[in-house]
């Protein structure tokens, strides 16, 4: 084999061709550090009694942090149950040899569906007597017991029985023999609402509606159905929202949903957002930036690009808003964010260059931007960010 090399020397045959070869911080990356996840979750866990059992919420593949890593560390943090959004979510981590039960938060409806969410152990939540004939059907067929999570709707308006019918039904629901009720549940509209705790709030009535629900359906103890109705909010308000179980997102990941609880809690975000320099410009004064010119530079400016953009899961909405930090300082972020591209002014810094990294979420010596940040900026809430995040971004563990 011929050897080429260059004027440097360089053996370009030594060098790597394939996808899996390339650096996963070549470009943009998410830094997940999972011991905060199980610290977070341990933390949280202390809050409960003993007896409450804690579902760590990991759909959207772990709120963007990768839902095998979340998985895996929310379990050392104490996590009993995990829930998920789709079946193909469940699936895979079943396949990732997850053994925890799992619960799809989402509606199944088709038979075949339903029988995968079956053959895979998987539990379903059900809203209506029609799914609970097809899962009693298909238990039968197999000779086993098909468990699965029954759903209130208490004031949500999304899934589940309704509440002034649900009594009749569950007496009829209790005689199919070949299903398992391994849980009743409700889901809360407005828990990180600022006035919660108030008695006449929609949260509160909410639990009121789903206390009241119990109280008539006498569930047998014996039965060992677990009881859950509290979200991350839910179970930071009052152990009234505890149950048997609370199912967790957010404040597992590092944030809390109720802004004026943040001093109470020591929590660790688990995700830091990082990207590299890739081009280094200088403008002059009166120069316009960007699609759409709606930035125009003040004063001689140096401009780094960065290589993320809204394909990434930056919002557009957020051009000019936001900052990126660099060696514990903060820079501004100027022009249109584009699909795979952003530009930030450096004029202040003689020390980066081409190829040095900038954090957009996290935190850098007293330094710190949130995702929470952004929601404000950007008029929407830290889900929403967190869960946009392209799969084109690898997740890299750090711990």
């Amino acid at each position: 084999m011929q050897i080429r090399q260059t004027n440097q020397g360089f053996n370009f045959d030594t060098y790597p061709t394939f996808e899996k070869d390339i650096d996963p911080k070549q470009r943009a990356w998410i830094e997940v550090r999972a011991k905060a996840i199980e610290t977070n979750v341990r933390q949280l866990r202390s809050k409960l009694s003993k007896s409450c059992e804690f579902m760590a919420v990991v759909k959207a593949d772990g709120y963007g942090h990768d839902a095998k890593l979340v998985s895996e560390y929310a379990i050392k943090g104490g996590a009993s149950q995990l829930g998920v959004a789709t079946l193909k979510e469940g699936i895979k981590l079943r396949s990732s040899a997850v053994k925890k039960p799992i619960l799809i938060l989402g509606n199944l409806y088709s038979k075949r569906d339903l029988i995968i969410c079956f053959k895979n152990d998987l539990m379903p939540t059900i809203s209506s007597i029609r799914e609970c004939l097809i899962c009693n059907n298909i238990g039968k067929h197999f000779g086993l017991k098909f468990a699965l999570h029954l759903k209130v709707d208490t004031g949500m308006s999304r899934l589940g029985f309704e509440i002034n019918k649900f009594v009749q039904q569950f007496a009829k629901i209790k005689s199919f023999e070949n299903i398992s009720i391994e849980g009743i549940y409700s889901h809360l509209s407005s828990a990180d609402e600022h006035n919660s705790l108030d008695p006449k709030s929609r949260t509160q009535l909410q639990r009121q509606k789903f206390q009241e629900l119990l109280n008539q359906i006498n569930v047998d103890r014996n039965y060992k159905i677990k009881i859950h109705l509290a979200n991350s909010a839910g179970m930071l308000l009052t152990k009234d929202f505890h149950f048997d179980m609370v199912r967790v997102g957010l404040s597992m990941y590092g944030y809390s949903p109720i802004v004026k609880l943040d001093k109470n809690l020591s929590l660790k975000p688990a995700l830091f957002l990082k990207v590299k320099v890739a081009f280094i410009r200088i403008i002059d004064e009166g120069v316009s930036v960007s699609y759409g010119g709606k930035f125009v530079s003040s004063r001689k400016t140096k401009l780094a690009v960065l290589s993320i953009g809204y394909a990434d899961g930056v919002p557009r909405n957020l051009s000019g808003k936001i900052h990126v930090i660099h060696n514990k300082k903060l820079y501004p972020q100027v022009g249109s964010i584009t699909m795979d591209q952003m530009m930030v002014d450096i004029t202040d810094s003689n020390e980066i260059e081409i190829g040095s990294t900038m954090v957009l979420l996290g935190s850098d010596g007293d330094k710190t931007i949130s995702p929470v940040d952004w929601a404000r900026e950007s008029n929407t809430i830290p889900w929403e960010i967190l869960c946009s995040f392209k799969n084109r971004l690898p997740r890299v563990q750090v711990d």
